[in-house]
């Protein structure tokens, strides 16, 4: 049953349970986009999902991780009032949450952020010596943090996440924090709110995102690796938008500590490079437990052991409806390559793909919600007027699927749709070692071609939201160009912990081809 006509006072109550205040205009176009969004949402009306269990967490093991208590060195008083904007003997100074509330414009403070680059790539110059890029999702001590976002302009941490250390540890010097969507929100690097990162295939053409200039800095040879992270796809689109590779892990396989969260049962850290081998060895740096990190205690990490990968199978889901023809063509030369290598290729059904952009975009909103809501503008950064259109959008969309009256229509309903597409690739698996397929329907487009339909880009995640409601480990590698010279890139995914197993293909598809060699003219 489709739900009755959004009205504007819907909206505008939303807006005030999110604590977001929105202009006239902003208002009516959120009305529209959001009664389109949600008009899609009622897909999931189809399922009969009366006896499945909802899936809200995707680990081995979803019992609660103990730790002991432990006295340790933490932030002087001095370091946690650091970026506060306004402070009085040792504490915070916030306003009145019973006065009116009227915020202001406080203008960004003065930061070591360079020029973008030609390609809106880099925000902030670490240190030209280094080799390393991070995107800025990732905290770094000392250097500015934004996740791509003016809200956090000039917040400078004052410790490193996880990855950033194990990475510093091995060696690896930070030269540069890199341009993304700003929070994780966007398949194209279009919503960065200091600009778009374009592709340098063809600068008028979008990089793919969220992780857009971990992508762009990989291709241009800016940094030998860039890391990255994938929510629905923000490693896969970029890696497969600009012929550079990139791994989406196991969810759990990698620490989230240090990470700025957008959905906290999808986000996976992630990492770009030039090659999977590059890849497999970078990857073997972060790939550990987490003390910090709950997520990252699964047992099965030291238990898997990768099989033998003989038959891989492609969803025929995936290569019908939706895909351009040219993008399909390309996908099925590259799986002759594993025909000539000797794997049997099969057909295989994933029945739930369908439905599985509008579970995502339930699931990864509602937690959305939740994550931003810290985010004030007292302790650190600026206040919540400063959110671009797009966290807006995302925020008064979960706060919205979750609020009383709609969460058992839209947040459970997507739930239970999670563990349907999650069933599809257990059943897959039993049938085959691996599975081969496209990344994206479509090469990359225009910049600002689909930005004022935020339901048109939220259709660009239909493959890669499987593997990410699942929790399934996904690579993308080159695989063609199109007759226009853009590059186009497929993904192979596998049981959680196979990471090994994909390492593997991608190894052998690239010592028998040549597409990942290939740079843009730069």
């Amino acid at each position: 049953m489709p739900m009755a006509k959004l009205k504007k006072s819907d909206v505008e109550h939303v807006a005030k349970l999110a604590n977001l205040t929105l202009s006239q205009k902003e208002l009516t176009q959120y009305t529209k986009q959001l009664e389109a969004v949600l008009d899609y949402m009622d897909v999931l009306n189809e399922l009969d999902t009366s006896a499945v269990e909802p899936t809200y967490q995707i680990l081995d093991d979803t019992k609660n991780i103990f730790r002991e208590d432990k006295v340790q060195s933490s932030l002087t008083q001095d370091d946690a009032l650091s970026s506060a904007k306004d402070t009085y003997n040792g504490f915070f100074v916030a306003a009145d949450v019973f006065g009116s509330k009227k915020e202001k414009n406080i203008p960004e403070k003065a930061t070591s952020r360079i020029k973008l680059d030609q390609y809106n790539a880099i925000l902030t110059k670490a240190n030209p010596e280094g080799n390393l890029g991070h995107k800025d999702l990732f905290v770094t001590k000392g250097i500015e943090t934004t996740a791509g976002s003016r809200v956090l302009a000039g917040y400078l941490p004052q410790y490193d996440g996880t990855v950033v250390k194990l990475l510093k540890d091995a060696g690896y010097v930070t030269k540069y924090k890199l341009n993304q969507d700003a929070w994780g929100h966007g398949a194209s690097g279009e919503n960065s709110d200091f600009g778009p990162t374009k592709n340098p295939w063809d600068m008028s053409k979008v990089s793919g995102g969220s992780s857009s200039g971990s992508a762009v800095a990989v291709a241009t040879g800016v940094v030998e690796l860039a890391t990255a992270t994938d929510t629905c796809g923000s490693v896969r689109m970029p890696a497969s938008y600009t012929n550079v590779c990139g791994i989406k892990p196991t969810y759990g396989a990698v620490s989230r500590y240090g990470v700025i969260a957008f959905a906290s049962s999808l986000d996976c850290p992630s990492l770009i490079s030039s090659t999977v081998t590059k890849l497999r060895k970078y990857f073997q740096i972060i790939y550990k437990g987490d003390p910090l990190d709950a997520t990252s205690q699964s047992k099965a990490r030291s238990e898997h052991v990768d099989k033998k990968v003989k038959k891989l199978g492609i969803p025929r889901e995936f290569i019908s409806e939706g895909i351009d023809k040219e993008t399909r063509e390309i996908f099925l030369k590259a799986t002759e390559i594993y025909k000539s290598l000797g794997y049997e290729i099969v057909d295989i059904s994933l029945p739930h793909t369908k439905y599985g952009v509008a579970a995502y975009y339930i699931i990864a909103p509602t937690e959305t919600a939740s994550n931003l809501s810290r985010y004030d503008g007292v302790r650190y950064g600026h206040p919540r007027s400063f959110f671009g259109p797009e966290a807006k959008r995302r925020i008064m969309l979960g706060t919205f699927a979750s609020s009383a009256g709609y969460v058992g229509r839209y947040y459970e309903k997507a739930a239970r749709a999670r563990t349907l597409i999650k069933s599809d690739l257990a059943k897959a698996f039993e049938k085959v070692d691996a599975i081969v397929a496209p990344v994206s329907p479509i090469p990359p487009y225009d910049i600002g071609e689909k930005v004022n339909d935020p339901l048109q880009l939220y259709l660009m995640d239909v493959y890669a939201a499987p593997a990410s409601l699942s929790g399934v480990p996904s690579l993308a590698l080159p695989c063609g160009f199109t007759n226009s010279g853009l590059p186009t890139g497929m993904q192979i995914f596998g049981p959680r912990w196979s990471e090994g197993a994909l390492f593997d293909l991608g190894e052998k598809y690239q010592a028998k081809t040549d597409w990942h060699k290939k740079k843009p003219k730069v």
